[in-house]
């Protein structure tokens, strides 16, 4: 039930997010009179699921659920039909437009896709608000991984700046240090005494090299909030709500502790664990990754505050939330050209993966909004086959007076679509990859 649940919102909003993609394109190819012979969600390689024929345009849903296109007429696109372009050229065909119309159908797309993210931004702001966590409100302060305690981080310590001003959410530290070139942090340590810690200018790249890509975690107490099915934990009888006071007869406070000494861990571990009052021990044999199917309740070690915004408010805040999504993501883009950012591309399971295992429509909006950004940087890459590609052979034109021959389009057309069925297979090899190793 849990992966139709994904399934049927990933569906939805990939649905969602391409028809309104190709809207993009549509829309101004009509407003400047070129023939649209098809729209379609999906790919119709050799047939279609549904199609209806309106005046010039066949509207269908294809079989092959990649993507959408729109085919115009006197244009070299994903339908690779060069036949039309034997022929003189007409004057509804797109190459018979002027350079500047066809850069305005070419970017229509990504441009829907940027004002399609504020736009539900602003919605997501404006119906339910936004949650945070002050630096007060954790209560017990922060885990710190043993890689960050060189910088003069230690355990327990509550974080109260961010470069020197306070942040609305303070668990939003390590995004903004692997993203956002946060270089220095105010601390309150467990002793009482306050710090300003500095951090090198290049932490986003450290945290990726080492692979710590959350050095504080909120300490929660050490209490199972769920239990994987089939997992080694469910296997060896652990139940939700038991509290964990000791591993390896080491004692602990916190899940932090817990899970540390876990990773650390050759062989069996022995969790002695409190339930309806009572004290038992109980051995358990990890998975290969040292995990054993157990998460604990994450909001024990925190208090959540909330803040509705006004309509003109959320108009703000939701701009602003698109802008800084849009920003994170291309800051993180640079560590896709990585060895080890190639083997962490992810494809369709990664993706549906997102989405919640319960359907919830704040986050469904939320994670569509994202989509939609990414989805619009994406596209403005300057592959062939993309819109950046097409782009930029537009502006080619448009400076130097010399547009470039069909043929020459129609290679780098070609190129840029076995780029991308390339980029494809890594993706969803890396998935399959993950799948099979879990």
């Amino acid at each position: 039930m849990e992966i139709l649940i994904k399934a049927s919102q990933f569906i939805l909003s990939l649905s969602f997010l391409i028809v309104l993609h190709e809207l993009g394109h549509f829309i101004p190819a009509k407003i400047f009179k070129t023939r649209v012979e098809k729209f379609y969600l999906f790919f119709d390689y050799k047939f279609s699921l549904l199609k209806k024929k309106i005046g010039d345009t066949e509207y269908g849903i294809g079989w092959i659920p990649l993507g959408g296109y729109v085919k115009i007429s006197g244009m070299i696109d994903e339908s690779m039909d060069t036949e039309q372009l034997k022929q003189p050229a007409q004057p509804w065909e797109f190459r018979s437009k002027p350079a500047w119309q066809r850069l305005i159908i070419m970017l229509g797309g990504v441009v829907v896709n940027f004002i399609l993210g504020i736009l539900i931004y602003i919605m997501i702001t404006f119906v339910w608000g936004i949650d945070f966590v002050k630096p007060e409100g954790v209560k017990e302060g922060f885990a710190v991984h043993e890689s960050f305690k060189e910088f003069g981080f230690r355990d327990g310590d509550k974080i109260i700046k961010f470069n020197g001003e306070t942040p609305l959410d303070v668990t939003d530290v390590n995004k903004h240090l692997f993203l956002r070139g946060l270089t220095s942090l105010e601390v309150i340590h467990e002793d009482g005494n306050t710090e300003v810690l500095n951090l090198p200018e290049n932490v986003g790249d450290v945290m990726w090299e080492k692979g710590v890509m959350e050095p504080f975690s909120v300490r929660t107490l050490p209490v199972i909030d769920t239990v994987v099915v089939a997992s080694p934990a469910e296997k060896a009888g652990l139940l939700k709500n038991d509290k964990i006071i000791a591993v390896n007869n080491t004692p602990i406070n916190y899940w932090q502790e817990f899970s540390a000494i876990a990773a650390k861990s050759e062989n069996d571990i022995t969790l002695d664990i409190q339930r309806d009052g009572i004290t038992k021990s109980i051995t358990i044999t990890p998975r290969e990754d040292k995990t054993i199917g157990v998460s604990n309740y994450r909001q024990s070690g925190m208090t959540i505050e909330h803040k509705d915004y006004s309509f003109l408010e959320s108009i703000s805040k939701g701009n602003s939330l698109a802008i800084w999504t849009l920003k994170d993501y291309i800051s993180q883009f640079k560590y896709v050209f990585t060895k080890k950012g190639a083997t962490s591309i992810g494809g369709f399971i990664a993706i549906g993966n997102i989405f919640p295992a319960t359907w919830s429509w704040s986050s469904f909006w939320s994670i569509t909004a994202f989509l939609s950004i990414m989805l619009g940087f994406m596209n403005l890459l300057p592959i062939p086959a993309l819109d950046g590609g097409h782009v930029v052979f537009t502006l080619y034109e448009m400076i130097t007076g010399r547009k470039p021959n069909d043929k020459f389009l129609e290679y780098a057309q070609i190129t840029g679509f076995l780029i991308l069925i390339a980029l494809l297979l890594l993706a969803n090899g890396n998935d399959i990859v993950k799948l099979f190793s879990s």
